[in-house]
């Protein structure tokens, strides 16, 4: 009797021709069962991702309707208070987007919430990394892509916000040709590269349009596939617990379970975009008004993730030095400098810290922030500075809601500034610390029951509950820091405890 051999699919003829020569099989049998360790923390990159997603599916819509030119034209469209209006091609094709197309106000609005979500995201995203240590080696390379992200990110976010041609943009294109003619020697001739001409120009729209839409998006693409590439390569970090070690990964595997949740979580943000353009306006063009040189935004604001930029400038005293024949204007070159310098930091600082401390070592088990204290306390002392920094940005807001003096808050962000990192740098540190003393007592005596019990000669104690030893292994599995090495006394002063 002969076996019948049935002869293979169409599917899985395709599926032999592709593994015989791209090696499909091989490479799915080992990446698609790779472990992703369970933590929120873990959806903030997430986050970034399906933002970034959302913002080129909308930024393809938008360029099908949009015309970047500054030419001149007469409005006639559905906006009537603008209508007989001289403007650019640009504004108007921004009102056609708002107006006259089949749902472009919506994709408008998606596009630009994603992009504060984005930015909102890679900050929150860094901020975790930074906190837990994970930037340690080997993943110094792959923080480094992340913080250029970061930063195209922000230049990104300006040049598209600067597209639409509008009053309140065009009042930020303002503020970068002064902070371009701060610059010593050079400045004059920068303002004229970048706007063609004098300033205004007319070909800032046009070029701001091509790195919007090609070069800056481009090299953000091959970076998010870089990133995710060394994440998969370095293999995810996670936080110490029962059976976690530096050299083994525990969670669940990418096929199926975190690819079913990832593809829910996706839908999830894009929905959550959807709603926020659905609700919340943002950007109304068409309540500022075409650009004009001889015309100023009152109450102008930047986005959020530059306000911290502008603030620099607003809080600075109206310095100006003359040397050689050259008037330096301090209070727009000073801020200029420390912008770049204040996002330098997170850079560099992985290296920094290996320096300092000399850890060479490679490390896949993350740290509790409370368990670093200095690093915590520099962490929280940055996000203050940018905080008071970002009020900065809205004295004039700030100064006209709470009935104050313009000078009166532009003097106390200017103390601010300098003692608040400062003092939280300080708090933050105790904190840490004394979070620490809460664990080893946790560690040494237990939980507090609340149970209170009389011991036979009269004293009553709080009865205490031993932890799990899962959660002694969470809080001891770490190295003791150095503000808690007790000194070794010197000499005969040695003491012993029994």
């Amino acid at each position: 009797m002969s076996a019948t051999r049935e002869l293979p699919g169409r599917g899985e003829r395709v599926a032999d021709w592709f593994d015989g020569r791209l090696g499909i099989h091989t490479l799915g049998r080992k990446y698609l069962r790779k472990v992703f360790p369970d933590h929120w923390s873990f959806l903030l990159g997430e986050i970034c991702l399906y933002s970034f997603v959302v913002l080129i599916l909308t930024g393809v819509y938008l360029t099908l309707f949009f015309h970047p030119s500054m030419n001149e034209v007469t409005y006639h469209g559905s906006y009537v208070p603008l209508n007989g209006v001289r403007m650019s091609e640009a504004y108007a094709s921004t009102l056609d987007i708002s107006f006259d197309v089949r749902g472009g106000l919506l994709m408008r609005q998606v596009h630009h919430w994603a992009a504060l979500v984005f930015v909102a995201g890679m900050l929150t995203h860094m901020m975790r990394h930074f906190f837990t240590g994970s930037f340690r080696k080997p993943r110094e390379i792959n923080w480094l892509f992340g913080w250029t992200l970061l930063f195209l990110g922000l230049f990104e976010g300006l040049f598209g916000y600067s597209l639409p041609d509008d009053l309140l943009s065009g009042t930020g294109m303002r503020f970068v040709n002064g902070a371009l003619l701060s610059v010593p020697v050079v400045g004059t001739y920068l303002s004229m590269f970048l706007f063609g001409g004098e300033y205004p120009g007319h070909d800032i729209v046009a070029r701001f349009y091509s790195l919007h839409i090609l070069v800056i998006p481009g090299i953000m693409a091959a970076l998010v596939v870089a990133h995710i590439l060394l994440v998969v390569y370095h293999k995810h970090t996670q936080f110490a617990g029962p059976g976690r070690t530096e050299r083994n990964v525990v969670g669940a595997p990418f096929m199926p379970v975190y690819l079913a949740k990832a593809g829910g979580f996706f839908f999830l943000v894009f929905g959550a975009l959807a709603l926020m353009a659905a609700v919340a306006t943002i950007n109304p063009v068409w309540s500022y008004g075409p650009y004009r040189a001889d015309q100023v935004s009152t109450g102008a604001q930047p986005d959020w993730y530059l306000g911290f930029a502008e603030g620099l400038v607003r809080i600075m005293p109206g310095w100006e030095i003359t040397l050689w024949g050259h008037t330096l204007v301090l209070g727009v070159l000073i801020p200029v400098v420390v912008f770049p310098l204040l996002l330098v930091a997170i850079g560099v600082y992985p290296f920094l810290e290996a320096r300092i401390t000399g850890d060479r070592r490679e490390h896949h088990l993350l740290d509790r922030p409370r368990n670093r204290p200095v690093r915590t306390g520099l962490g929280a002392a940055w996000i203050s500075l940018y905080l008071v920094l970002l009020a900065g940005g809205g004295n004039d807001i700030v100064a006209t809601r709470l009935h104050l003096s313009i000078n009166t808050v532009t003097w106390a962000i200017r103390i601010a500034v300098l003692m608040v990192p400062v003092i939280v740098f300080i708090v933050t540190r105790r904190i840490c610390l004394g979070l620490q003393h809460s664990d080893r007592e946790l560690v040494l005596h237990g939980r507090e029951t609340g149970v209170i019990k009389r011991l036979p000669h009269g004293e009553y104690v709080e009865v205490h509950e031993r932890l799990s030893q899962a959660r002694l292994h969470t809080l001891t599995a770490h190295e003791r820091p150095a503000e808690l090495v007790e000194r070794e006394p010197r000499g005969n002063e040695r003491t012993t405890t029994s």
